[in-house]
């Protein structure tokens, strides 16, 4: 990843499931945990970031486990193309 810059966020919340990594991306997610639907919200934030990273050749992802709270990941290019 010479050529990329990656940024990381990461939290202490309740974590992700493995089989749901992928889906927080999606458009209208929202979590299946009663305890993280406590927060409200629409399901849009991590969709319109998925969609601006990619719209500018970069990669976006999230790594997590139940508990352990989750860490999300974007990378882009350097020359920007």
């Amino acid at each position: 990843m010479g050529d990329s810059v990656v940024l990381s966020i990461q939290d202490c919340g309740v974590g992700i499931p493995a089989d749901q990594l992928e889906a927080v991306f999606g458009l209208f997610y929202q979590a299946e945990d009663p305890v993280s639907r406590k927060t409200g919200g629409m399901g849009l934030g991590l969709y319109i970031s998925k969609e601006i990273v990619q719209r500018h050749n970069g990669r976006i992802w999230a790594e997590s486990a139940p508990g352990q709270g989750a860490t999300f990941n974007f990378s882009l290019p350097r020359n920007g193309s």
